[in-house]
């Protein structure tokens, strides 16, 4: 479990994810997962049976957000808002913007819909909307361990889930950006959004998705040092079934106070120009309340 620092390698990309190291050996349970992302057409069927609100949906309240203006505290999600002209990749503000009425039926905003994506990976998903739907459907939400064993399809010590290159043959593996990121997103793999899941080749798991198209929710609470933690307790062993840390022992350096949930398999917005974390052993993180149109999610069950 864990990746090498691949900032060295071809198309590594600038982040050394020093948060995916000591690499360590881990042993989960058998289980169950998805094949696919859930999908909207999924979801809206959730939605139906159980008349569920997702947090997007829903008025953010006065006592959760001090400090913000009653007028400013609108239903909506964080949407990709590519600037016309190259920035600096310093301030990601640059292109994520707080959009009044995005949520999971309208992923840009309000005059956009769900026509001809009823197969593509449902958008906007809170983690509490993540772990509603999987209790619905008699399911649960991954651990990380359980999601990169899964990702992995049985391959070891591969920097993708389809093996050591990027483009085997020439050929787009997986939906990521290409392009000049984050204002000019040429869509050489087919899309430049999200696309219609099981649309490239499963991994050895028969497992669709598990590099790019949409971050997934894992269950675990996320700190950078929790593999050094878990390689502690197991005194070097294997580290069997972990779960992470506590909400309370939860931090991101980057934004210390906010507990965040772990994020895996990166999107259709990573880039080697920014972000290659669609690559086998490393991690993302997110403010569990938040949702974004390049984040979703899959299901596990216990066998």
């Amino acid at each position: 479990m864990g990746t090498t620092d691949p900032t060295r390698e071809i198309c590594g990309g600038p982040d050394t994810m020093d948060d995916a190291r000591p690499v360590h050996r881990v042993y989960v349970d058998g289980f169950w997962m998805d094949a696919t992302e859930v999908t909207n057409e999924a979801f809206a069927e959730f939605v139906a049976a159980t008349q569920y609100v997702t947090v997007a949906e829903r008025k953010p309240r006065p006592e959760d957000y001090p400090g913000v203006p009653v007028d400013k505290l609108v239903t909506g999600s964080v949407v990709f808002t590519p600037p016309d002209r190259p920035v600096s990749l310093g301030n990601p503000l640059a292109w994520w913007s707080y959009l009044p009425g995005a949520d999971w039926r309208h992923p840009e905003g309000p005059g956009s819909n769900l026509t001809g994506r009823g197969k593509h990976p449902v958008v906007h998903i809170a983690y509490e909307d993540a772990e509603a739907y999987a209790k619905w459907a008699g399911k649960r939400l991954p651990t990380e361990a359980e999601w990169e064993f899964a990702s992995r399809g049985g391959l070891a010590g591969k920097r993708y889930i389809w093996g050591d290159e990027l483009q085997p043959g020439g050929r787009w593996m997986g939906n990521i950006f290409e392009g000049a990121f984050p204002h000019q997103n040429t869509g050489a793999d087919g899309y430049t959004g999200t696309a219609p899941v099981g649309h490239y080749d499963a991994n050895g798991y028969g497992l669709y998705d598990m590099a790019g198209n949409v971050w997934e929710w894992c269950s675990d609470w996320y700190r950078p040092d929790t593999y050094a933690l878990q390689v502690a307790a197991a005194r070097g062993g294997v580290v069997r079934n972990p779960t992470g840390p506590e909400r309370t022992d939860s931090y991101d350096p980057q934004e210390r106070g906010m507990p965040k949930r772990v994020q895996r398999g990166g999107s259709f917005l990573c880039t080697d120009q920014y972000c290659t974390r669609y690559m086998l052993g490393s991690r993302g993180k997110g403010a569990p309340d938040t949702g974004s149109n390049h984040l979703g999610f899959r299901c596990v069950q216990q066998p």
